[in-house]
């Protein structure tokens, strides 16, 4: 999959047409068109590291979609800043949303819940497809095609305490083939961590050494 489609599909993780698509052959709003850049590249930002072009893609990306008066869509936006965070391993709560979650549709509530690891399995049909099985109980990210939802969902296991070591590798795995420096760091040092309780002192010192390969210059 092209990695630019698998990262449009994944932060267009609950959007409906009726925010990113126009249906019946209308001519798409522009500031529909404008949000959907925006969220793509703050997006980018946020895997690639890049905090200031991050802050202010988001700005834009929540100022178009605020144009429109629609808190359910806001929360969009909200939750997708937050899925990123998940997939790099940032498990604060999504403070973004929760102003806005009275007014927010069923699907992004159990969005929200599922990205605090607290999704309920009556919620799985609810969220985006990548993301059923895992919050139905299951944690064969292996089977999620996306790479970005792959990160989020095995950062929803890790914060639930799931996340195995092979759950884990293909994290590594996942963020350091799409060359997205924030979340593989994140995963590289889960990774350090279960080789230094293992007992394994060889396999900590080259993790290291990689983490130090990847970090950006001071």
């Amino acid at each position: 999959m092209n990695a630019w489609r698998g990262l449009r599909i994944a932060i267009l993780v609950i959007a409906s047409s009726a925010l990113w698509a126009c249906a019946g052959g209308q001519k798409v709003p522009d500031w529909n068109i404008q949000a959907v850049g925006h969220v793509e590249r703050f997006a980018e930002a946020a895997l690639r590291g890049d905090a200031r072009v991050e802050a202010r893609e988001f700005e834009l990306a929540r100022a178009e979609v605020a144009r429109t008066g629609r808190p359910e869509l806001v929360a969009r936006v909200e939750l997708t800043r937050c899925a990123t965070r998940v997939a790099s391993l940032e498990l604060a709560p999504c403070a973004g949303f929760e102003p806005l979650r009275a007014d927010a549709g069923e699907p992004e509530r159990a969005y929200a819940d599922y990205l605090a690891g607290q999704a309920a399995a009556a919620q799985a049909s609810l969220l985006p497809p990548p993301h059923r099985a895992i919050a139905a109980g299951g944690d064969a990210v292996a089977a999620i095609d996306d790479p970005l939802a792959r990160l989020i969902a095995a950062g929803v296991l890790l914060r639930q305490g799931r996340a195995s070591p092979a759950v884990v590798a293909q994290a590594v795995d996942t963020a350091s083939q799409q060359g997205w420096r924030r979340p593989l760091l994140a995963w590289l040092g889960v990774q350090q961590r279960l080789a230094q309780q293992a007992g394994r002192p060889e396999d900590a010192a080259r993790l290291r050494r990689r983490m130090d390969l990847v970090a950006p210059p001071r």
